[in-house]
């Protein structure tokens, strides 16, 4: 069934308010087409294991709203989401703030026609496609390239891998004075006390960790705000492969 959209709008919109954040109407029509999109995309290729319209409004488009009220994007900042799949939080975060200089990172080449195929459909419309880049590549190549390296205000990720080797994937990519978000599930603790000497090696800082329970029983989650204080020392991140076989 196509989303019923006047019910999902209304779930939407209230847990966008119980974070904190301004539903504008046409925001909240771009993130329930960008879940529409998803869930047709989804027959073909393997994006996402929810397919229920409602679980989909609250543990993605709530779930990615989360981590951008944590941060409070702010128009013309340079964001990136590092193996963004199906386009959370990014797509989320652009649709909701559409001022933003949004980069996603994707190492499957058919997500990736998948992503343009959305900034067609649901950025352009909103912002006239400005913005908005999907970069096909892994972390570990495109972090030692000029163009990306430290180059972005906020980067992000979401349940790409554990915290050791996400910040080597993420952190070369963060400014100094920039802070790379990662989303996580409930039980973070143990992870960031064992990625705290690659936090540190990779020239960050943990500043926040904030749980929060999802509306709608989505569950817990947790953000963890790492500021980058400073640069990424030249060898890393290291070849690809490397960092997750052999974490910091």
């Amino acid at each position: 069934a196509k989303m019923e959209a006047a019910a999902y709008r209304g779930l939407l919109e209230e847990g966008l308010a119980a974070l904190g954040l301004a539903a504008d109407p046409r925001g909240v029509e771009a993130v329930l087409r960008h879940l529409e999109l998803v869930r047709v995309w989804n027959e073909r290729m393997n994006l996402t294991a929810i397919t229920d319209p409602q679980e989909m409004v609250i543990k993605h488009a709530l779930d990615a709203a989360s981590g951008m009220a944590a941060l409070g994007l702010e128009p013309g900042q340079r964001v990136l989401d590092v193996g963004t799949g199906a386009g959370f939080p990014g797509v989320v975060w652009k649709c909701l703030q559409p001022g933003i200089d949004l980069t996603l990172l994707e190492s499957l080449q058919k997500r990736c026609r998948f992503l343009e195929e959305v900034g067609e459909a649901v950025v352009r419309p909103l912002s006239g496609g400005a913005g908005y880049q999907v970069v096909w590549g892994r972390a570990e190549d495109f972090g030692r390239k000029p163009e990306h390296r430290e180059q972005y205000d906020v980067v992000t990720a979401r349940a790409v891998a554990e915290m050791r080797v996400l910040v080597e994937y993420c952190l070369p990519f963060v400014r100094v004075g920039g802070r790379f978000l990662a989303m996580k599930g409930p039980s973070v603790g143990e992870e960031i006390l064992a990625a705290e000497k690659a936090v540190a090696v990779l020239g960050g800082r943990v500043e926040e960790v904030r749980q929060l329970e999802l509306p709608g029983g989505g569950g817990r989650r947790s953000l963890v705000l790492i500021r980058k204080e400073r640069p990424t020392p030249k060898g890393y991140p290291r070849k690809a492969g490397v960092p997750a076989k052999n974490p910091l």
